[in-house]
């Protein structure tokens, strides 16, 4: 009776010694992914004409978008902008080709996301072309592209002036003005003035929210107008 009662104790004691040894192995380590390389863009082609398209209406054609495998994707998100509109769509594809129907004479904008079982992203570089439609002899130019006051920027209250800057580019490389219409409303109507530059100078006071936009104009009377920005001076 009392060697049974021994070897019981023991065996009590003992168990938790086993589970704790048992548990007493490293994690594995973490497996680390490569966040995936940049997308190098192919066709349409940069600030060109895309005649390449197959047409399936007089007002649509099918448009073949196509880029280099960027290291370490497995997958990639097209995003495709109508520059007349402003409306952006994307697109999922896992090949470095992908195939849109568009509105023919229209100009766009696109850009390739590359994309993995990670958590990051990568962006490629943005390419604007126009959809090639009837025969014309010119092309209007692309909308200018806004790039300083950003878009919802807060500027200090101390400032009297602001030098509104953009970017503008077209297929025929014929743009001559700009005109630069400014104002306090959401749609501003306000003219400032032309100019051949890519900057202009404007008159601003504190406490007001401020909105703009640019039209470009070319040699052959064909414009663009840009998006609309907006920032606020303290």
């Amino acid at each position: 009776m009392k060697k049974s009662v021994i070897y019981f104790v023991i065996g009590f004691f003992s168990f938790p010694v086993v589970f704790n040894c048992s548990g007493s192995d490293s994690d594995p380590d973490p497996v680390v992914i490569t966040p995936p390389g940049e997308a190098t863009l192919i066709f349409p082609n940069e600030n060109s004409e895309c005649t390449e398209g197959t047409n399936v209406t007089s007002t649509e054609s099918d448009v073949t978008f196509d880029w280099n495998d960027a290291l370490n994707a497995d997958s990639y998100q097209l995003y495709l902008k109508n520059l007349d509109t402003q409306e952006t769509s994307n697109y999922s594809s896992v090949n470095s080709q992908f195939t849109l129907t568009l509105l023919r004479s229209t100009p766009y904008s696109w850009y390739v996301v590359s994309k993995n079982s990670g958590t990051q992203t990568t962006q490629s570089a943005t390419w604007k072309f126009y959809n090639a439609g009837e025969a014309v002899s010119s092309y209007a130019p692309f909308p200018a592209e806004l790039v300083s006051p950003e878009m919802g920027t807060s500027l200090e209250a101390s400032l009297t002036d602001v030098l509104l800057q953009w970017a503008g580019s077209d297929i025929d490389n014929d743009i001559e003005s700009y005109d630069v219409i400014f104002g306090t409303e959401n749609t501003p109507i306000n003219n400032l003035g032309s100019t051949s530059q890519v900057n202009f100078s404007a008159n601003v006071t504190s406490g007001t929210t401020y909105y703009w936009r640019v039209i470009s104009n070319d040699s052959q009377g064909n414009s663009s107008e840009s998006e609309i920005f907006q920032f606020k001076v303290k």
